[in-house]
């Protein structure tokens, strides 16, 4: 199993870029399409996760999804944990499974 260590959002958000992941689910339009059913949140798997915790300030503190669908769709969505985590991120993300790890 292949494992990325990213150390800054901002070079995770790149990295996945560059591997594909271009959907940005943060956006109000994408996350309104899970929300209004365009999206079939079943059919969307979290395949990695990558968690940054601030030096000093919580408000700093973020987590980086890749999110891939059955049909190949692939995005991104960063969303803060804890008292900083958005509603709507949330939302969605409670929709979604992580996917299992394979062992081949």
């Amino acid at each position: 199993m292949t494992t990325y260590d990213y150390q800054t959002v901002s070079l995770a958000v790149n990295e996945l870029q560059k591997r594909g992941y271009t959907v940005d689910f943060n956006l109000d339009e994408n996350l309104e399409a899970f929300e209004n059913g365009k999206y079939n949140a079943d059919d969307f798997k979290i395949v990695e996760v990558h968690r940054y915790e601030g030096n000093s300030d919580p408000g700093d503190e973020a987590i980086v999804y890749a999110i891939e669908s059955t049909d190949g769709i692939k995005g991104i969505l960063v969303s803060g944990y804890g008292i900083s985590a958005g509603r709507r991120a949330q939302s969605l993300l409670s929709k979604l499974v992580v996917k299992p790890e394979s062992n081949t």
